[in-house]
């Protein structure tokens, strides 16, 4: 009799995992065929000009959108590095992402792509193929339609440069992630403005940038490594990032050391109270990167005007805060 119950016991949980890897495999690469918004890429000067700026420094294209480490370094001290595509992002137990080619190739870039195709990428987070992308990752679904304009004339601007870039390369793991988890989900209704904040120093401007520019909420935010969701309070750090062993090679940096995010949130045991005057946190933007290896995209946010920087600094000092303990910023396992 226990032999019955133990063989039927097996049977179901034979069953249980069968149906879930066949589940998993019909369903990670669930295409989405919704409308991207009525915009169209412009080729004034001024907008270009303005989707430079946007590109350039606050929402930091060139740090993922280049082909290796050496570009890398490259762009964050503010050469001319070409939007190309290609690295390899490590996620863990997930697989590994690679960038795509931002120029306007034809066969290889946004070139094979129309307007709205691209414009429904960053609006509701749904590739050119119809698969879903990893929004939170690139969280542009609330860039107003006039900065969304601006960023895409500017890359149709680019010279085109050829470069085929691979396929995500998805663990099984990272396939039951997409099938079954909020973060590969488009934004259906992202309820985007028309139009940015001005440039100004206002708290409504640092607020558009810190969530749909610069993705400042993305890192200082604790999230879990494996569905990227938030764990804790927003702003107020603690998200961890393991060593990137390939990247820590070059720059010949110590491979066990963890980075963890800061609380920058207005409480007293945040890095924020660290810069009192906005005028101390425009001068450490300023200063650019000073750990090789950190994640923060300081070269970008170097190049970002005072008018914003300051924006961000008071968006951030309206928040409430939050008394959350990080620990070591920098650390060991």
């Amino acid at each position: 009799m226990i032999k019955k119950i133990l063989l039927i016991a097996a049977s179901i949980i034979i069953i249980a995992v069968v149906g879930f890897f066949i589940y998993v495999q019909l369903t990670w690469d669930k295409t989405y065929d919704w409308p991207g918004p009525a915009l169209k890429a412009s080729t004034d000067s001024t907008v270009i000009a303005r989707g430079k700026y946007l590109v350039d420094g606050p929402a930091h294209c060139g740090s993922c959108h280049i082909s290796s480490f050496a570009d890398l370094v490259d762009g964050d001290e503010g050469k001319i590095v070409a939007l190309k595509g290609g690295l390899k992002f490590p996620m863990g137990p997930l697989g590994s992402m690679y960038t795509r080619n931002l120029t306007p190739d034809e066969a290889t870039g946004i070139g094979a792509y129309s307007d709205e195709q691209l414009f429904r990428m960053m609006r509701h987070g749904i590739r050119p193929d119809g698969l879903a992308s990893m929004p939170v990752l690139m969280p542009f679904w609330k860039m107003a339609d006039d900065d969304l304009v601006a960023v895409v004339s500017y890359l149709r601007s680019l010279a085109p440069v050829e470069n085929k870039i691979p396929n995500n390369d998805w663990s099984f793991m990272g396939k039951a992630v997409r099938s079954l988890t909020a973060t590969f989900r488009p934004i259906k209704d992202p309820g985007a403005p028309a139009v940015a904040p001005a440039m100004a120093p206002t708290v409504e401007r640092g607020a558009y940038l810190a969530n749909y520019v610069a993705n400042c909420v993305g890192c200082h935010t604790e999230r879990d490594l494996m569905t990227y969701q938030a764990t804790a309070p927003e702003f107020a750090g603690g998200m961890e990032f393991e060593p990137w062993p390939e990247l820590y090679t070059y720059l010949k940096s110590d491979p066990e050391v963890w980075l963890r995010t800061p609380n920058i949130t207005p409480d007293p045991g945040g890095v924020l109270v660290n810069y009192k005057t906005p005028e101390e946190f425009v001068a450490r933007f300023r200063k650019g990167r000073l750990v090789a290896f950190s994640p923060m995209d300081w070269g970008p946010f170097s190049r970002m005007t005072d008018e914003d920087i300051t924006a961000i600094w008071m968006y951030l000092n309206s928040l409430a805060p939050v008394k959350h303990d990080v620990g070591d910023l920098v650390f060991k396992k």
